[in-house]
């Protein structure tokens, strides 16, 4: 997995010369969890070293057994974490820089969803940081007691990912043009960092009325936008387009990538013009996929 994730993110590293290594101890045993979550977990944590570390720098994934427990380690030689603000970087809605010019945004969720997804994994993680300039650690700690051994049939004791989701192929993005729309600039930039691994060329803006502007300068093949943005929503959005000649963009295949989830807002988002209602968080292989249908070049 922690393979997985790192392949997706290195072209995202190598535009910035970052150095993106890893020492995974390939011997550790195995766990019990849900293989989505903890995706969700190291996805975050890695972009988030990403984000913060310059050009030139380094960030490197460590896994490894300690005593009783199985420990992912993330660490950077980034922008690091001032002493005062360590305590409560996993809080939410906190950030070292909050002002509306912070160079880096979001709503300061993402290491508060890692605690809380983490603990109901039984473990813990931490952040260590010598201060401002001097790189950050994180550590997740995750217990391998939880796995229950049967002494004539180990394997059934385990939680797996099906055979099907590990070995099916991922489609190639080579030559999809994808717009995306997100005012969470975390969200904006994950999503963007995965279409690119792939292979796609994604233009990503930051609001409805920037996306209209987008359309009418290029072709697109596919739309992928959020719901909940400022002074005009993905709803809003979505009925304007569906107005335009189709030679603008008034047919792309979209879909509404939102953290609204649930039946009713599904039937929402479809009834709006959107052909796919895709909830949050997702992981990587799930997008590139849904994107490969929309542009055609996926009908399984």
């Amino acid at each position: 997995m922690i393979e997985s994730i790192v392949d997706g993110m290195r072209p995202a590293a190598d535009a910035r010369n970052i150095q993106l290594q890893t020492a995974l101890d390939q011997s550790v045993d195995p766990i019990s969890g849900d293989p989505d979550r903890l995706q969700q977990v190291i996805w975050n944590l890695l972009s988030n070293a990403i984000k913060f570390t310059p050009q030139g720098g380094k960030v490197l994934a460590r896994l490894e057994r300690t005593d009783s427990n199985l420990e992912i380690t993330i660490s950077d030689t980034g922008q690091g974490i001032a002493p005062d603000l360590l305590p409560h970087v996993f809080d939410r809605f906190r950030q070292a820089d909050s002002s509306s010019s912070r160079t880096h945004g979001g709503l300061g969720l993402g290491l508060a969803i890692v605690r809380q997804l983490v603990e109901l994994h039984g473990g813990t993680v931490s952040a260590e940081s010598p201060g401002e300039g001097e790189g950050s650690t994180f550590k997740v700690r995750l217990p391998v007691r939880s796995v229950r051994h049967e002494p004539d049939d180990r394997a059934n004791s385990l939680v797996k990912i099906p055979d099907e989701v590990s070995t099916k192929p991922v489609p190639s993005l080579d030559g999809v043009n994808v717009l995306v729309v997100d005012d969470d600039r975390d969200s904006r930039e994950l999503v963007t960092i995965v279409l690119k691994g792939s292979g796609a060329e994604v233009v990503s803006v930051t609001s409805a009325i920037e996306a209209l502007s987008e359309l009418a300068l290029k072709r697109f093949d596919v739309l992928l936008s959020d719901i909940g943005m400022a002074e005009m929503d993905g709803y809003a959005l979505i009925s304007q387009i569906r107005q335009l000649p189709a030679e603008r963009g008034g047919k792309i295949p979209a879909a509404a990538l939102t953290a609204y989830a649930g039946i009713e807002n599904q039937r929402r988002v479809l009834a709006a013009g959107y052909q796919v209602h895709i909830p949050k968080p997702i992981g990587p292989a799930e997008l590139i996929t849904a994107v490969a249908r929309l542009a055609g070049l996926s009908d399984s």
